[in-house]
């Protein structure tokens, strides 16, 4: 029987980003955390759910494996996001999803923070099919590394050294911790990662590099699309 690989963090609370961050064209609104939120009301009632329905049943319909795509169960892609092994996976991943939240949503607007976000999970769901195809996959961890991995390029680019702050300490430990610990999804980590990288150079990026706001949000959109059809291909 295949393997579970389980798509897990460590969670060090990261600091906010520098205030004011002088974004490309967002107006704050009356709701800044709405998008995290939900995420994370999702992930808990679901596990919440798996605990009453039974776990195994539960993990088995919605957990990622190639041969489950090849029956035409493309939802999997999605639905191994919001799935997770046992209390202390979610709650890590769910815990550092709060930190990132705060820190990032009201920054960059709710509608861009959950672009970010699902494209993440595509890519951390292509990741995973790319280098571990046979594997049972879930957790939110992809989606939450490109949380992190967003917030890290954003630092960058606005000049603050990510590696001299509380995120950009998170993110070097967990990719040490991918690599070192056996049973944590490679693929799913990393894939997850650069979909956020590449969302975070655009979506992030100071007002001196002028980006129509349009490709901002087209952009995730994009390596959402693209990751899919590497999923599927």
């Amino acid at each position: 029987m295949p393997k579970r690989h389980r798509t897990n963090s460590v969670n060090f609370p990261p600091p906010q980003l520098p205030k004011p961050l002088q974004l490309n064209s967002y107006k704050p609104n009356n709701n800044p955390f709405v998008v995290g939120n939900a995420i994370i009301a999702i992930n808990l009632g679901l596990f919440v759910w798996s605990q009453i329905s039974g776990v195994d049943r539960f993990q088995y319909n919605m957990f990622l494996s190639r041969v489950f795509l090849d029956n035409g169960e493309w939802y999997r892609l999605i639905s191994a996001g919001f799935v997770h092994f046992g209390l202390l996976h979610v709650a890590m991943n769910m815990f550092l999803l709060f930190q990132l939240g705060r820190m990032l949503e009201p920054t960059i607007g709710s509608t861009k923070f959950a672009l970010i976000y699902f494209a993440s999970l595509l890519g951390g769901s292509a990741g995973a099919l790319v280098l571990s195809p046979t594997a049972f996959t879930g957790g939110a961890s992809g989606a939450v590394f490109g949380i992190m991995a967003a917030g890290v390029v954003g630092m960058r680019q606005h000049g603050v050294n990510p590696l001299k702050t509380g995120l950009g300490m998170t993110f070097a430990i967990n990719i040490v911790l991918t690599l070192a610990i056996p049973g944590i999804s490679i693929g799913g980590h990393f894939g997850g990662a650069l979909a956020g990288a590449l969302c975070g150079f655009v979506i992030l990026a100071p007002t001196r590099v002028k980006i129509p706001q349009f490709f901002q949000y087209a952009t995730p959109i994009l390596i959402g699309a693209a990751a899919i059809y590497i999923s599927l291909a």
